[in-house]
């Protein structure tokens, strides 16, 4: 396995691409409320209409109705708790985490500041949810054996075992039947002996999940390289130009809404897990807090 770490700094110099970060904070204010409580949530589209409505579950604000994945705070209707919302790169969450009062911050980034999401999360969401991270490619390539190679590893029983022994319900594998062996029927691994191939990933915990897939795709004579990001963006451009072959951090609302606004044809090639996002605790240590 070929692992490799890109600081998203040194990309943005080396192609000119820009990943705006905003921290755009709102206060949404209820008549006769207290509070003023700072709540930091993603500031990209599909993660922040996911915060808005774990909050809105939790009973701290209410969403207009008939909304659902384009939620934006705009969309709040009631905000009895005098919330203050405030946008950060998802991935920066955890770091301001301690100038906020709570913060909704994606099992992944939690994961890797070395938060417990299911000890230190106040609240979260079921492990049934929608937003299932998949294995991604550019359109067109979903059957390039290489990529069916790597879906097959990431869905093999080997995975969905340490996925389940490493995280203890932070993360869960989602493929309903997973392979003994990790090996495609319709591939020809002799075929591929020798070949390499890329993928794009967050830190934890795909880049750990895609060090077990690496192990069975080496029994094959097939090198994983793993390169890390530290954002939501550059794992897909660096896909649709094809730098690397595959990505594997993202659901399919957020890869849908990646690609209307960009332009872009990222498909999905198999979903692996769910990651349940959480609400934490800041200079707050409970959720009681806001009846104070």
């Amino acid at each position: 396995m070929k692992n490799t770490i890109i600081s998203r700094r040194n990309f943005l110099k080396a192609t000119g691409l820009c990943a705006v970060a905003a921290s755009l904070p709102v206060t949404l204010t209820a008549c006769g409320s207290k509070g003023g409580f700072k709540v930091a949530v993603p500031n990209d589209t599909t993660n922040e209409a996911r915060a808005l409505m774990l909050l809105q579950e939790n009973g701290l604000l209410t969403l207009k109705e008939g909304l659902d994945i384009t939620a934006t705070k705009k969309d709040i209707a009631e905000n009895p708790y005098n919330l203050e919302i405030v946008e950060i790169e998802a991935a920066q969450i955890p770091n301001v985490l301690q100038d906020m009062d709570f913060a909704v911050i994606n099992s992944n980034y939690a994961i890797a500041a070395g938060l417990d999401p299911i000890t230190q999360s106040l609240a979260s969401e079921g492990a049934a949810s929608k937003y299932v991270n998949l294995l991604c490619c550019k359109e067109g390539n979903e059957n390039e054996p290489k990529i069916k190679a790597l879906a097959a590893a990431l869905s093999s029983k080997q995975v969905a075992d340490y996925i389940a022994n490493t995280y203890g319900g932070a993360v869960v594998a989602t493929v309903e039947a997973p392979l003994a062996d990790g090996l495609a029927a319709d591939v020809d691994y002799a075929a591929l002996n020798g070949t390499t191939v890329s993928c794009a990933c967050s830190p934890a915990p795909h880049a750990e999940i895609l060090a077990i897939a690496s192990e069975i795709l080496a029994g094959q004579g097939i090198t994983l390289e793993i390169k890390e990001f530290d954002d939501y963006i550059i794992p897909n451009t660096v896909v649709e130009d094809g730098t690397l072959d595959t990505n594997y951090f993202q659901h399919e609302p957020y890869m849908t809404d990646f690609n209307a606004q960009n332009n872009t044809h990222i498909v999905s090639v198999a979903g692996i897990h769910v990651e349940p996002m959480g609400i934490y605790g800041g200079k707050q240590t409970s959720l009681d807090a806001l009846e104070g």
